[in-house]
């Protein structure tokens, strides 16, 4: 039985997301003109006295070709809002999988239940293990990665996990299947800090299409996911889109803007972080449905910055170095490094199936080393007080 529609389902429901990604398309040079007047008063590339609070038409502008021909004062006014309110401080993670085991069908996905594909769940020795060398490496906030598989990755293995861990890391993050309320308090009490949940894609057409078969075809209770996590004490919530897999790229970004401010909205004590993955070579053979470029890539998380200056932007090595590189000097503040998707990658490479390829192969003290020559801090751990931020980037 589907979970009925949560708060956010609901008001995402009232807002005209074609209507909005249409107002994009149409969006005039002068629009764009107006709103990069508001969000660098001084001008592009000049600090403001503070920071432009926008609405979903505003970001619909953002994101129009209109504002796409303007990408250079697009990215420098994203640069300096995100300078003043992190600094120059880049958090570094590294996804740790644990397991490729999985019961649900998606289209997508590397995992995906049927694909004929070599699986592996690392038992806790091996999560240790893996972990060490992760902790050897400098990384003190790890991802726990796994399939959707109620059995082989249940509620009691990953009390286990994060238990076996917890000495080793001080922060560690979920992305799994969703949970229980009883079930996200009792990893909080393992030492749970952080649930990723990506809903994919937030046309629930395209969802149903895409999601075919098990636990994750639930779209609301996919989306209602954070409200559980939240309430058991999570202090870190992750969304994110998979751009190519609906054919409206705009409309989920916009709604992955209305997403996190809802939730930064709704649960403020929390760090909200924003990721925008795009489709990668996997064993699924999934094509893309429509191609984002890397223009389009980069004005998206221009866009998104100036639309929360104080979300947090995450960036995976699906993307290749110089994106990367780029990305980190105008909007990124958390990245990974030197990452594996696939179980046990790090000590046994090549004995499990990874998610999807990986196009920045650089080591971690590699992508820490490009930060610092590019003046910016690497952050094993976590990222400074805000309140900090306006001095540090100005020294």
């Amino acid at each position: 039985m589907s979970a009925p529609p949560g708060e956010f389902a609901r008001e995402l429901a009232a807002v005209d997301l074609p209507g909005l990604s249409a107002r994009a398309r149409r969006a005039t040079p002068a629009q764009v003109d107006a709103l990069l007047r508001r969000v660098a008063p001084g001008g592009a590339g000049s600090p403001a006295p503070a920071d432009a609070r926008l609405g979903l038409a505003e970001l619909a502008v953002l994101l129009s070709p209109a504002a796409g021909a303007r990408l250079e004062e697009l990215a420098l006014a994203a640069r300096e809002t995100t300078l003043r309110r992190f600094g120059r401080a880049v958090r570094l993670f590294a996804p740790l999988y644990v397991s490729n085991a999985c019961l649900s069908s998606c289209t997508y996905c590397g995992f995906a239940k049927g694909l004929p594909v070599v699986r592996r769940t690392l038992d806790l020795d091996e999560v240790e293990a893996e972990g060490r060398l992760l902790a050897e490496r400098g990384f003190r906030h790890l991802l726990l990665v796994s399939g959707e598989h109620r059995v082989e990755v249940s509620a009691d293995y990953l009390v286990a996990v994060l238990e076996r861990l917890r000495p080793l890391f001080p922060s560690l993050s979920i992305e799994t299947q969703t949970w229980s309320d009883d079930t996200y308090a009792r990893l909080v009490r393992a030492g749970l800090e952080g649930v990723v949940h990506y809903q994919e894609t937030y046309d629930r057409a395209r969802y149903a299409e895409v999601h075919v078969a098990g636990w994750k075809r639930d779209y609301d209770r996919r989306l209602s996911s954070f409200d559980r996590a939240a309430a058991a004490g999570a202090r870190r919530l992750g969304i994110g889109a998979l751009l190519g897999l609906a054919p409206d790229w705009r409309a989920d970004v916009l709604a992955l803007g209305a997403h996190a401010a809802f939730l930064s909205r709704r649960h403020w004590r929390t760090e909200v972080s924003v990721a925008l993955p795009r489709i990668k070579p996997s064993a699924s053979e999934f094509p893309p449905v429509v191609v984002v470029s890397d223009a389009e890539f980069v004005q998206a998380h221009a866009a998104l910055r100036l639309f929360g200056p104080d979300l947090a932007l995450t960036l995976s090595t699906r993307e290749p170095a110089g994106m990367r590189d780029g990305l980190a000097r105008i909007a990124v503040t958390t990245m990974s490094a030197g990452s594996s998707t696939e179980p046990g990658g790090y000590g046994s490479a090549g004995t499990a199936q990874e998610q999807f390829s990986i196009s920045d192969d650089r080591s971690p003290a590699e992508v820490a080393e490009m930060l610092v020559r590019a003046g910016y801090e690497p952050v094993w751990k976590d990222a400074f007080p805000l309140v900090d931020a306006s001095a540090r980037a100005k020294s």
